[in-house]
């Protein structure tokens, strides 16, 4: 894993869970100490055939390439990587890439590119851990054949509907299949027709034999081979059968020397399948002892998103959002673009721990996380969302000339001195926000309104005299006079006391920039609580793009820079549509949670 020591969110050690409990346990009692590793994936002569494994823990992330990882992936990713690397193990990449329907090369890439980007690597002593279920066909396919001589798998030729009527329910028992007492030879040759390709797709499935009257329903005779005539993005037309993911998943597990297969609940009542398939396989002498073990844990869920793959895609496929990596997406790209950290959204998982049951967090956590890692660390600059134009009506009489620049300077972050300056001119007209004046305040408002002071932030103090509108009545100008001595850092600046002070940006030097107000896309917490279609209850204002006006320090910035935009929020040059000459910035959140009840 690569790591940075300013990475983190919050250094402090992360606080202990059940599957640190358990590689604890499992350290002390030397579980894993007599493994040895054949330094890639294999089978049991392979590895005990290599020197002792010099990781102490192994565990894996396994996606399918399917579709883009989302926040959810994002707790996966961040246990397995750092449990390895907290307990001086190693953590697997490894593609599970056996439904060629859905797997396309586009998602094997991006998924890397957000692992990578979540500040995870593969990489450990010089060795590459980035491997694929398919890599393992051959042997996968000679397990299979080992299992039926064994008499425990047989290929049943039923159809589907037959099968499901007979495995039964949770209160009645399965029902032997009538191709279930076939030897073994027989089994042996019609799975080899099927894998020659000599039976239709859905003629045939190969199926373990354990028990139709179990009470576990995944040990009534689960399924390990079905046909399927489809292209492999890695293996090309060689297969035309392939295995299930629950066959699969923990050969693949065995092959790669995993010890802890840390995976999510709805995994549980697979467990005691994948403890018997390694249990037989070991027995067989293909897979090397000790065998890895499963655990399970909660999923995180995030509030106010949805991130089930296939109304993901719905969002995209109508339109509602404009592609994988809009910022609006629970999808890593999406934040990534949204201009959310790598820090925080570990600083997310981590926080969060990992527990038995699912949870739900609150979306308001992740953005307190990004203002925890950003406050400390952005670079502050003053922006105007809704500008109006303020204009100091006596600038000539106070400076001599309309046209004249006074200079002023501020700190680029108020507690990191070395980040230097930035500088800005003040002039006989400025941007200021549209709000920051009111023809008759409301009480507690402290801002322009005439006869009233307020102090141009890092600038002078300037009285309000009126403002000009419009013949529809809309504001068009503000009026005031500069009170002359009264600019910040001088020995005259306190001379006249204000209660308000007010962002702007000089009409002289501003940066015109296209801002992207996004805010979350649902209007409910839960989206689809009691079957709702989430559609209705998207939210309208979740995106607003405004014409700002920037402070100069902030022309020319690369894409993926953030900023505190004082009075408003964080933002981030936008990773897509940033140009140096055409500045795109996007809120990532505000200062403050304006959800909060």
């Amino acid at each position: 894993m690569a790591t940075d020591p300013k990475a983190a969110v919050n250094p402090a050690p992360k606080p202990s869970n059940f599957l640190r409990g358990i590689i604890e346990r499992d350290l002390e009692s030397g579980a894993y100490a007599a493994r040895h590793f054949g330094g890639t994936p294999g089978d049991a002569a392979h590895h005990q055939a290599g020197p002792a494994d010099p990781a102490r823990i192994r565990t894996r992330f396994p996606p399918e390439p399917n579709g883009y990882l989302h926040v959810g992936h994002a707790k996966s990713i961040c246990l397995n990587f750092g449990l390895a690397q907290d307990f001086g193990g190693v953590c697997h990449l490894r593609f599970d890439d056996t439904n060629p329907e859905k797997e396309e090369q586009e998602f094997v890439d991006a998924i890397q590119e957000a692992v990578t980007w979540l500040g995870f690597d593969w990489n450990a002593g010089g060795t590459s851990h980035l491997y694929y279920a398919s890599h393992y066909f051959d042997f996968m396919y000679r397990a299979a054949e080992a299992l039926v001589e064994a008499g425990l798998a047989y290929v049943d030729e039923q159809s589907a509907e037959d099968m499901r009527a007979r495995r039964g329910d949770f209160n009645t028992p399965g029902t032997d299949s009538p191709y279930r007492s076939r030897t073994p030879a027989e089994n042996l040759a019609r799975l080899r027709e099927m894998k020659a390709g000599g039976l239709p797709d859905g003629g045939a499935v190969l199926r373990a034999k354990i028990d139709m009257a179990a009470a576990n329903i995944n040990l009534r005779d689960p399924t390990l081979y079905r046909i399927k005539r489809a292209t492999h993005h890695n293996t090309g037309d060689r297969w035309c059968i392939y295995p299930m993911y629950t066959y699969a998943h923990p050969i693949e597990d065995a092959l790669e020397n995993i010890t802890h297969s840390i995976c999510t609940l709805e995994f549980e009542d697979q467990r005691p399948f994948y403890d018997w398939l390694l249990e037989s396989l070991a027995d067989l002498g293909l897979l090397a002892r000790p065998l890895p073990k499963q655990y399970e844990f909660g999923r995180l869920n995030l509030s106010y998103v949805v991130t089930s793959k296939r109304k993901l895609r719905e969002l995209v496929m109508e339109g509602i959002v404009e592609g994988w990596d809009d910022p609006r997406m629970p999808t890593l790209f999406g934040m990534r673009r949204r201009g959310y950290t790598p820090a925080s959204i570990r600083a997310m998982a981590d926080g969060s721990g990992a527990s038995k049951t699912n949870i739900w967090l609150d979306y308001g956590v992740l953005d307190g996380c990004l203002r925890s890692d950003l406050e400390g660390q952005a670079p502050r600059a003053m922006a105007v969302l809704d500008p109006v134009k303020l204009v100091l009506t006596n600038w000539a009489e106070v400076f001599g000339s309309d046209g004249f620049i006074e200079a002023c300077q501020a700190p680029a972050h108020p507690h990191l001195p070395e980040l230097g300056l930035r500088h800005f001119g003040l002039g006989r007209e400025v941007w200021i926000e549209r709000d920051d004046y009111a023809d008759v305040p409301a009480k507690g408002f402290f801002r322009l309104f005439p006869g009233n002071k307020v102090r141009l932030k890092y600038g002078m103090v300037v009285e309000c005299t009126g403002c000009e509108k419009d013949a529809a009545g809309a504001l068009t100008a503000v009026l005031a006079r500069v009170v002359p001595d009264t600019k910040s850092g001088t020995p005259g600046a306190d001379a006249v006391k204000v209660k308000g002070t007010i962002t702007w940006v000089g009409v002289a030097d501003a940066v015109p920039a296209s801002v992207v107000l996004y805010d979350r896309l649902f209007t409910e917490a839960q989206p689809e609580a009691g079957g709702r279609d989430f559609r209705e209850v998207l939210n309208p204002q979740s995106k607003r793009a405004v014409t700002a006006w920037l402070e100069p320090a902030l022309a020319g910035v690369p894409a993926e820079s953030r900023y505190q935009f004082e009075r408003h929020g964080y933002f981030v040059a936008d990773r897509k549509d940033h140009r140096a000459e055409a500045p795109v910035f996007n809120r990532i959140t505000t200062l403050r949670d304006s959800w909060a009840a």
